[in-house]
């Protein structure tokens, strides 16, 4: 089944809930005002199915003051059923009902003349010649204008053909991508709870589906879900839905707010746009507060001018939209600004960056940027997407701005990095970069390096930490180990556990710093058990403290020499001798040994061997037990 969702616009008076009626059996009023005023107030909806097609109608507002209602029955709508009486021909309402139709980028619509047994022939022509002036041009030229007669029923069979012949020309919705639904009404129901509806405007939703309810981020389950007034096992994007709610009361869940996939997108304050001002309005200037209305969200807005102090009527220009009030909008969503005072639509566009960072004015590299996502190649956006962001982007920042699906992300950067645009640090968690920010990280590993060796050139590999601090530190954690990996297989960088050095580089000694080194060998290595102090050694190295510092921890890298404790170190010759003793006191004494027993056998004070013991607890030489060890 094709659903496809038609929305009635036109002037107050000229007959749209009527002609609803006629079509499809249901008058789509429900509010008593509305029924004893007779005029639609609210958003009202009726049905109808013919083949394989089925077509949703949301009846909307026509009187000036109703406009905000009028704006959110126009979310999600696929062609408009544009309402003129011939009694009146086109008015204040027509005009600026057809012009939110055109900003919102309604590609399809049939116009309907209204109230034919009304008028004349003669008078009936001439209102059909004033129409079809009127759509000149616009995206209804050349659409089906239709003389109908709710009250007669004239004309009505012709008309519901051609609504039909519309919706099956139609593209059909994506029901692949996340679930988001606009929600257009909340109410309670008795015995069921709380229940919205709005026109599912991508993906599918069942019975016991988990969805995040935008911008409060609450979690909410879906109880039972209709559709056309009917029980339905899961609705698809395209078809006008109610669902029925667990998890939130009517107090937390109103117009404005928006049910999608949880765990997806986020809310924005911020978003940058292609704005299309109407010939007929003022000149938009820089800093100016609007009404900002997408799907059926509504709020104030200031505008920041992206290309000038303005835009001029008739024009169009990138703006920034900074929100007052938080709401999910997504890239590719159309929106409608209003002037603030006096409240007249004055303005439409598109969504390019639905999460934009702040811009300044004039800023040439958002404005490059913009113009590229414009463009719509997605490898080109995604390419400069991470050209922006030197740091590095993830798969879910990815798709909470472009609105993107994972697939189409993952295929785009395949492509980019076969051509060398992208390099993709990541692929679990998903992290990408540009190739240009990738060469620059491992640019400033290298530097880093050679730095680090010119400094200390006795330490044979700068620590792994440090080199991350030092070229990375910016960037996302997934994109420092990408870069080392590609310096080791480019055989530029040798890493160790903790350490990474440049490719070949080996630790020469002075003359000098041979014989030092061969000096504190010696000493550690008489000393025994009862190691020297470092500071005694200092006045027979030919080298000053620094270097011999240094030449002692090549000696620990080595082997040469052991730490036992921050501040004891031994000759690996004294351990393994210790080690010999214990198993020749196992096999004379038994695996027990108390301290003292191990001072004797060692030949050692308290002072040492207490760290000893330590040391080969965690050796797994010897085993605490109460004030004993045991031997192993």
């Amino acid at each position: 089944m094709k659903n496809v969702v038609i929305g009635t616009a036109g002037h107050i008076d000229h007959g749209k809930s009527a002609l609803v009626e006629a079509l499809t059996g249901t008058h789509p009023d429900r509010l008593e005002e509305e029924k004893r005023r007779g005029i639609t107030i609210d958003l009202g909806f009726a049905f109808l199915e013919s083949g394989n097609v089925r077509l949703g109608f949301v009846d909307v507002p026509g009187h000036e003051r109703f406009v905000r209602n009028m704006l959110a029955g126009a979310a999600g709508i696929d062609l408009v059923l544009l309402v003129i009486a011939a009694d009146e021909s086109v008015k204040p309402q027509t005009q600026e009902h057809f012009e939110i139709c055109r900003l919102l980028g309604i590609e399809r619509g049939v116009v309907a003349l209204t109230k034919t047994d009304l008028v004349d022939a003669e008078t009936l022509e001439l209102v059909r010649l004033e129409v079809e002036e009127f759509v000149r041009g616009s995206f209804l030229e050349g659409a089906p204008i239709l003389p109908v007669s709710a009250r007669t029923g004239a004309g009505i069979e012709a008309l519901r053909a051609g609504l039909l012949a519309a919706a099956g020309a139609a593209p059909g919705r994506d029901d692949s991508r996340h679930c988001r639904l606009p929600v257009d009404r909340a109410f309670a129901v008795k015995g069921f709870g709380t229940v919205v509806t709005g026109t599912l405007v991508s993906g599918k939703v069942k019975a016991g589906d988990e969805l995040e309810l935008f911008p409060a981020g609450r979690l909410v389950r879906v109880r039972g879900v209709q559709s056309a007034g009917h029980d339905v096992e899961q609705a698809c994007a395209g078809q006008r839905t109610a669902l029925n709610l667990a998890g939130v009361d009517l107090t937390g869940v109103r117009r404005g707010m928006a049910l999608a996939s949880p765990g997806i997108f986020q809310p924005t304050r911020q978003l940058d746009a292609r704005i299309q001002l109407l010939g007929t309005s003022r000149p938009l200037k820089n800093h100016a507060l609007v009404h900002f209305h997408e799907g059926t969200a509504e709020t104030v807005a200031e505008v920041v001018t992206l290309e000038g102090a303005a835009i001029a009527p008739g024009e169009s220009g990138l703006a920034q939209l900074r929100l007052r009030e938080p709401a999910l909008v997504l890239a590719g969503d159309r929106f409608i600004l209003r002037q603030f005072s006096p409240v007249t639509t004055i303005s439409g566009g598109v969504v390019l960056d639905g999460l934009a960072p702040k811009h300044r004015a004039n800023d040439a590299a958002a404005l490059a940027l913009l113009r590229t996502l414009e463009a719509g190649n997605r490898e080109d956006s995604l390419a400069a997407l991470a050209a922006a962001e030197p740091k590095g982007l993830g798969l879910a920042e990815v798709v909470a701005r472009m609105a993107w699906s994972e697939d189409e992300i993952r295929a785009s950067a395949e492509a980019l990095e076969q051509v060398g645009r992208l390099k993709t640090a990541s692929r679990d968690p998903w992290v990408v970069c540009s190739a240009e920010s990738f060469a620059a990280v491992t640019a400033r590993m290298l530097a880093a390096l050679d730095a680090f060796h010119r400094t200390n050139p006795l330490v044979a590999g700068m620590p792994r930490e440090e080199l991350r601090a030092r070229a990375a530190r910016h960037l996302r954690a997934e994109i420092f180990p990408a870069a080392l990996a590609e310096l080791v297989a480019r055989g530029e960088a040798e890493a160790q556990a903790d350490t990474v050095r440049r490719a070949g580089r080996r630790i020469v000694l002075t003359a000098e710093e041979q014989q030092a080194r061969k000096l504190l060998e010696r000493a550690f290595e008489t000393a025994g058990l009862t190691a020297p102090r470092f500071e005694e050694l200092l006045p027979r190295l030919p080298v000053d403290g620094q270097r011999a510092r240094k030449l002692v921890q090549l000696l620990l890298r080595e082997g040469a020499l052991v730490k036992v404790s921050e501040d004891l170190v031994f000759h690996r010759t004294a351990i393994a001798r210790l080690r010999r003793l214990l198993a020749e006191y196992k096999e004379r004494q038994g695996e027990r040994i108390s301290v003292s027993n191990f001072k004797e056998l060692a030949g050692i004070s308290r002072k040492y061997a207490i760290p000893l013991l330590e040391f080969l607890d965690r050796e797994q030489a010897t085993r605490r037990a109460g004030d004993e060890r045991v031997i192993l």
